[in-house]
């Protein structure tokens, strides 16, 4: 959409306010909403000034005022307010030179597109995000410094057969045994077409929706892959649409990675393609109809892959999810149809068009555009320095006997492991000054002090269980 249709679609449709949308540095969307009538092409041009010194991980007070310029390609009618609201999201910009900025997370993803195209390896690249979460009746915290615990409830969840409901009527999916049950057992399936629907009417494309592997209400519904940028721009108002139309319904969602113990977690497998001039160079006749290009990049994100968890699983949480023995891979091979390997080749992907890989570590509590870039990053420098991914492992790795997995690398154990690997590897990411020094350095930073260094100064409540009596 142009800048002249938004202006055409807010008159002819009636839109009485404007949403501006951002990223704070972390991954979470912000906003603003001005007027209507206030929005015109100059806004487009100029930007409106915001306090950049309030967003995690931005500038300091000395140096707060930002610009943010609309992107009139993202335009949508919001369908939650009482207001009719165009959402618009937004790029950050220094007010004085109006250069983009370097910690603005979109702006990172162009420049992972523009690098790539600078390579001549391609000029475009899919990503198709399959991002899972959980749908929850009832979510309680607290932590101070007598107390900790949280509570959280469902009515799937498993460990209310017992519960006086009045009536219990059952049919609560078993853990680990909530892959694709119909209703009754499926309670949520109205709500995600629900939610299917709002996200269709906000312009993403839908490739289907069913509920997941774990107890609680986990649920997916599937985006159609797009471009870098698009695809991370569709995943921030894919979970901006299914908390709200959970919200309106008195249900949460959450796209934490690991909220139930003992049971599945949330990943988002991330499909990759690169394309130019309209081919897939993916496409080949290797292993698995794959190319020797589509080999490399595999090789580079094998390579870099305990760097790379640092962004496309960058909580604390996120490694509960990462442990052996459940669905998220954590020993870094590559396979077709093998799921227990971080890299797999879909078998269903007959065509050239379809051929891909998906990395299946990833989860849905990243900042999609430095994650996306990261991804394609790792897979970039793969193919220039054309790394070897070794052997494919077509056994499931999670079986194998503890001689053969002692030669096959793993994921990091914890996000600080993770960031210290970041640190010690990260001149992929530099290419094309796609990510900055100061951007890593401010991540990592960020992720210590604000996350890894909190957590670790908390008493755990399952340690009282295990100590108290010591």
């Amino acid at each position: 959409m142009t800048v002249n249709e938004v202006l055409e679609l807010v008159k002819n449709q009636g839109v009485e306010a404007i949403d501006f949308r951002f990223m704070d540095f972390p991954g979470m969307w912000q906003h603003f909403t001005i007027p209507a009538s206030s929005l015109d092409e100059g806004t487009f041009r100029d930007g409106l000034g915001f306090d950049g010194s309030s967003m995690r991980g931005w500038k300091g007070i000395e140096e707060s005022d930002m610009l943010v310029v609309p992107d009139a390609t993202t335009a949508w009618i919001d369908p939650f307010p009482k207001l009719k609201t165009l959402v618009l999201i937004c790029d950050i910009k220094d007010p004085v030179t109006h250069e983009s900025y370097s910690r603005d997370p979109r702006n990172i993803a162009r420049k992972a597109e523009a690098y790539l195209c600078s390579t001549g390896i391609g000029d475009q690249a899919f990503i198709g995000p399959e991002a899972e979460f959980f749908i929850f009746d009832d979510i309680r915290f607290d932590q101070n410094e007598h107390s900790g615990f949280y509570f959280l409830d469902s009515i799937e969840g498993r460990w209310n057969t017992g519960s006086d409901e009045r009536p219990n009527l059952g049919y609560k999916p078993r853990y680990k045994e909530g892959y694709f049950p119909v209703p009754p057992t499926d309670k949520f399936n109205d709500l995600r077409n629900e939610m299917m629907m709002n996200l269709i009417n906000c312009g993403l494309e839908i490739e289907c929706q069913h509920h997941e592997v774990a107890t609680a209400g986990q649920a997916e519904i599937d985006i159609k892959y797009n471009t870098l940028l698009a695809a991370a721009d569709g995943l921030m108002s894919y979970k901006y649409i299914v908390k709200n139309t959970a919200h309106q319904h008195g249900k949460t969602v959450t796209f934490m990675p690991k909220p139930v113990w003992n049971d599945n977690g949330s990943g988002m497998h991330m499909h990759l393609s690169i394309w130019k001039d309209g081919v897939n160079q993916f496409a080949g006749d290797g292993y698995a109809g794959m190319s020797e290009t589509a080999l490399h990049a595999i090789g580079g994100i094998l390579q870099h892959a305990p760097a790379l968890v640092a962004l496309t699983n960058p909580t604390t949480n996120s490694y509960k999810r990462l442990v052996p023995g459940f669905e998220a891979p954590t020993r870094l091979a590559y396979s077709s149809r093998n799921r227990s390997a971080a890299v797999r080749i879909p078998v269903g992907a007959t065509s050239d068009a379809a051929r891909r890989f998906e990395f299946r570590c990833p989860d849905p509590s990243c900042n999609p555009y430095l994650a996306f870039s990261a991804l394609v990053m790792a897979a970039l420098d793969g193919i220039n320095s054309k790394t070897d991914p070794g052997l494919p492992f077509d056994k499931d790795l999670y079986d194998l006997p503890a001689e053969q997995l002692a030669d096959v690398p793993s994921t990091p154990a914890t996000l600080a492991d993770a960031l210290v690997e970041l640190e010690q590897d990260h001149e992929f990411l530099l290419a094309g000054d796609v990510f900055t020094a100061d951007t890593i350095r401010t991540w990592v930073e960020y992720k210590r002090e604000k996350e890894v260094d909190q957590l670790r100064l908390r008493p755990h409540p399952y340690e009282f269980a295990l100590y108290y009596d010591i």
